[in-house]
């Protein structure tokens, strides 16, 4: 019999999904022998001309402190810089840029989709990469042994923005209005949220524990 799926929604962009994935990356170490994993791209920031980081430095710059407290992440120097310099900043985030990637590194690496999805979100709130740039997914593709070339044709084709634009929809189809976002889809179906917003590997793991019996 097929495992149920866990579907995780996020962003690159969102803060909290950065907060929380210490959380996801634990359930899905502790949980590979109960369910297979999704993640899908929300599509956070998108648009023909997506703004410039200072509309929303200002916020950043507060709600940051409040997801360290919450998770014990770390946001590095680098990243703050941007938000802390918003009139030197020359970042125009995109979702779809590293949604498009991590689309390619899904198919690439399957069994670490969880954690592909961590490592971009390392790549811009710990390193300071900008997510739009090609360059700031060099790191991610020496650690899986990823052909930058064949990485980066595929960044720039048109099937993988079409396979970001997919994902952006299946998250609208859940009706996913924020992330994170996490749904088990049971073996009879159903769909079962288990996450909307910043949730405590207890709370989260609580939640997957319950929606498993039920179903079984």
């Amino acid at each position: 019999m097929e495992k149920p799926v866990l579907i995780y929604c996020f962003d690159a962009y969102c803060g909290w999904c950065y907060g929380f994935s210490g959380a996801i990356k634990k359930v899905a170490t502790n949980y590979a022998d109960k369910l297979s994993f999704e993640v899908l791209s929300g599509g956070m920031i998108v648009g023909e001309k997506t703004p410039h980081i200072g509309a929303t430095a200002g916020y950043i710059a507060q709600a940051y402190k409040q997801v360290e407290e919450y998770s014990g992440v770390t946001f590095g120097d680098d990243y703050l810089w941007h938000i802390k310099n918003p009139d030197q900043s020359d970042w125009f985030p995109d979702s779809e840029v590293p949604a498009r990637a991590l689309c390619i590194l899904k198919e690439m690496v399957p069994a670490a989709t969880v954690f592909l999805a961590s490592d971009i979100q390392h790549a811009l709130y710990l390193e300071g990469r900008d997510l739009t740039d090609p360059e700031a997914y060099n790191l991610i593709l020496e650690k899986y042994g990823i052909d930058k070339a064949v990485f980066l044709e595929k960044l720039n084709s048109a099937e993988y923005s079409e396979k970001a634009r997919q994902e952006f929809a299946l998250c609208r189809q859940l009706q996913v209005t924020g992330f994170p976002c996490v749904f088990i889809q049971a073996n009879d179906g159903k769909f079962y949220m288990v996450a909307r917003g910043y949730t405590s590997y207890e709370d989260l793991t609580a939640r997957i524990d319950a929606v498993l019996e039920q179903s079984a």
